[in-house]
């Protein structure tokens, strides 16, 4: 993996772990708070409210920058707010600290995602976009674990002070070798703007959402699902998660391989193959053996749609790309909190928690519908200017 693509996926990892490694060490901020595990919860939203408003807000305040100087500025302000969240005081203080933490990922990523395709070779943006992503699987099925278990064993504090230390040195390294690159944008606020009113581009954003709806509800309740629906031991779930993880990472790299080849037909057949898989699982939800197996392929599904869906976003968006892409991660946070009250709600109904799986599957061919007009969209594009 080239050095600058490299440092940029340490970046991913950082704030991916960051993200994520709050969920493993609620019980431990609450009590050390005195606050409620839901109030605790809220710390989760908080970061996501963070990166759903920063997105588009942020990406447009510093469009006019060039691209390292604002990665360094952006990775200091995350830095910043996870040495807060290290010494907050009271759970007030934290929960400004996690909202400020999330509100410069999404511009972060956005960033990263147009530099990483501005250096990868002809033909291969969507392979490059993939060694970026898999900072995110790593973060997931390494970071986050590693993380909880520091703040079991040493104190939720050190959990953020490790992630703030780890993000200096990520940092450190793209100053190294990151090759310094113009601004992202010349033109006027008004002109990045006017991307988001292009057909393409709202479309691309709808695939994002629509087609990662449906397997992130299933994600959000996985431990449930596998201890109440297909009765695995609690002492399980890790060890399926970890599938999981091995499956998103095979599948990281499979999106970005296919997307290089032939991206909307690629993305096409994924969700086809996403969507059955989810409706298999429902199905054979009572066969522990099958689900096992289903667990890493839901996992490389789930990710391997990602490089594509990126790629797409900035394939259509040649103007603005960094906005497009920004817009694109609030987009998917906006999904990922309607699948969590979605999934909530279906649990509560007289369909019950299984229902997710089916669901899923049905929320997945939503994408479908929108990749295959896409496609078909852009064929007779070509065929008007031919």
């Amino acid at each position: 993996m080239p050095l600058p693509v490299f440092s940029l996926m340490l970046v991913v990892f950082s704030l991916t772990t960051g993200e994520f490694v709050i969920a493993g060490i609620l019980p431990e901020v609450a009590s050390d708070l005195s606050v409620t595990i839901a109030a605790a919860g809220l710390l989760v939203t908080a970061y996501a409210v963070g990166m759903i408003v920063g997105g588009p807000v942020i990406t447009v305040l510093t469009a006019r920058l060039p691209r390292k100087p604002l990665i360094v500025g952006l990775l200091l302000v995350s830095i910043a707010a996870n040495l807060g969240s290290t010494v907050a005081p009271n759970y007030a203080i934290l929960l400004a600290m996690r909202f400020g933490a999330g509100l410069v990922v999404a511009t972060f990523f956005a960033v990263a995602i147009a530099t990483t395709v501005s250096m990868a070779p002809p033909g291969k943006q969507a392979s490059a976009v993939a060694k970026v992503a898999l900072g995110m699987n790593l973060g997931i099925i390494l970071g986050t674990p590693a993380g909880t278990f520091i703040g079991q064993n040493f104190g939720w504090r050190v959990t953020f002070a490790v992630v703030a230390a780890f993000t200096t040195l990520a940092m450190l390294l793209v100053l190294r070798f990151v090759p310094t690159q113009p601004t992202a944008a010349t033109g006027s606020v008004l002109s990045e703007l006017r991307v988001l009113g292009n057909r393409g581009v709202q479309l691309a954003i709808a695939l994002t959402a629509l087609g990662n709806v449906g397997v992130v509800m299933v994600f959000s309740y996985i431990a449930p699902l596998l201890t109440d629906v297909s009765k695995f031991s609690a002492t399980s779930v890790p060890v399926l998660l970890l599938v999981y993880g091995g499956g998103a990472v095979v599948g990281n790299f499979l999106g970005g391989w296919l997307s290089d080849r032939a991206l909307m037909p690629s993305l096409i057949g994924l969700l086809v193959v996403l969507a059955g898989a989810l409706a298999l699982f429902w199905a054979a939800s009572g066969v522990q053996a099958l689900v096992a197996v289903l667990i890493f392929v839901i996992g490389m599904l789930a990710f391997a749609i990602i490089p594509g869906m990126q790629t797409r976003v900035i394939s259509t968006a040649s103007t603005a790309p960094t906005l497009a892409v920004a817009v694109n991660a609030s987009g998917f946070q906006l999904a990922a909190a309607f699948a969590g009250w979605l999934g909530g709600r279906l649990i509560d109904s007289s369909l019950g928690l299984a229902s997710l799986y089916l669901v899923g599957a049905l929320l997945t061919l939503t994408g479908l519908v929108v990749a295959v007009y896409s496609h078909r969209r852009d064929n007779r594009l070509v065929l008007q200017t031919a």
